[in-house]
């Protein structure tokens, strides 16, 4: 079992490879659709996530896609499991696990993420249908009060518990501490809450015995929130980030893979590039486990039409590419000029 871990990381961790977020659930999909005049059905789904994941040479920048249970359990049109399909594609599969989010007791309004009765059973058949990876998201909102104590403590137990039974079950955990960009913070307060959240999160992990080596730290950017008067420059963002990572993530870790988190998907990469561009001597490799900010342009193209599919696999490509490069510190904004739609 350990074996298989190894192999799933050094695929997992390749240098200029990241991962898609395809793990949406069905609602938020639903509205994504909605958003842009698609019908949400099962076909449609299938169809949409098909068109991703068969786009030509993807796996050159995608290492793994997290699958929706709907999807791990889908055929593709030539009869094809999703799974087996990734897997021929050089592509690793893997499989979102939590139940979602519920309100904790005695915080105000504050969540905590459901999904441990029963997961090891569950981990058991998802690596049977072919999953090799996990995902666990647990989520922090950002105000001058919160988060919690309680909800930081609270959410790094199911983390550390979720990625213990992973581990024992022969799969790779992707650990994914979010903490939100909704409001007005600045960047200074999100330095804040990020070291109080990530210092928990592996001081839990260490009492869980969780092996480093063997899992994924998928966190959100230090960022300023959408609503706060000052942005955060790409810089900005990179430095901060760097800087309480250092802090907090053991150097054990192989890989760091952020999820996008409400960004765009030009805010995304510029930023991912400026964490690489500030050292190359880093103990992680550093990239990307995106969702919008891969799928949002392919998407909009696509609209549910067949013959929309070649023009949004490319700009899914292109996407993936500028990722790709910026995981290595080469990407520059010059680049986006033909991967923007209007």
């Amino acid at each position: 079992m350990m074996n298989e871990l190894d192999a799933t990381m050094a695929k997992l961790a390749e240098r200029g490879k990241g991962i898609l977020a395809a793990d949406e659930s069905t609602p938020t999909i639903t509205k994504r659709f909605e958003a842009v005049g698609i019908e949400s059905t099962e076909d449609s789904r299938r169809a949409y996530r098909e068109m991703l994941l068969t786009t030509p040479n993807i796996s050159d920048f995608i290492a793994g896609v997290i699958l929706y249970e709907e999807t791990l359990n889908q055929k593709m049109s030539n009869g094809m499991l999703f799974p087996e399909a990734l897997k021929k594609m050089g592509i690793l599969p893997g499989i979102k696990v939590d139940k979602g989010l519920v309100i904790l007791p005695n915080t105000k309004d504050e969540q905590v993420t459901q999904g441990l009765d029963g997961l090891g059973e569950r981990l058991a058949e998802y690596r049977k249908k072919g999953a090799c990876f996990a995902k666990w998201r647990a989520v922090y909102a950002v105000s001058a009060t919160t988060p919690s104590a309680l909800a930081i403590r609270a959410n790094a137990e199911g983390l550390a518990s979720y990625a213990a039974l992973c581990q024992a079950n022969g799969i790779v955990p992707i650990v994914e501490p979010e903490v939100l960009i909704d409001g007005d913070h600045t960047i200074e307060r999100c330095t804040e809450v990020t070291e109080s959240v990530l210092h928990a999160v592996f001081h839990s992990l260490f009492k869980h015995k969780v092996k480093l080596e063997h899992m994924i730290l998928k966190p959100s950017m230090v960022i300023s929130g959408k609503k706060c008067p000052v942005k955060a420059t790409a810089e900005q963002v990179g430095k901060a980030t760097v800087m309480i990572l250092k802090r907090t993530v053991p150097s054990a870790v192989p890989t760091v893979n952020f999820l996008s988190g409400g960004q765009s998907c030009e805010e995304a990469t510029a930023n991912l590039q400026a964490m690489n561009a500030l050292s190359p001597h880093l103990p992680w490799n550093l990239s990307f486990s995106y969702a919008r900010a891969l799928q949002d342009y392919p998407m909009k193209i696509w609209r549910g039409d067949k013959k929309n599919v070649p023009a949004a696999q490319k700009m899914f490509y292109e996407r993936a590419k500028l990722n790709s490069l910026a995981s290595q510190g080469k990407y520059s904004t010059s680049m986006e000029k033909e991967t923007s739609i209007a």
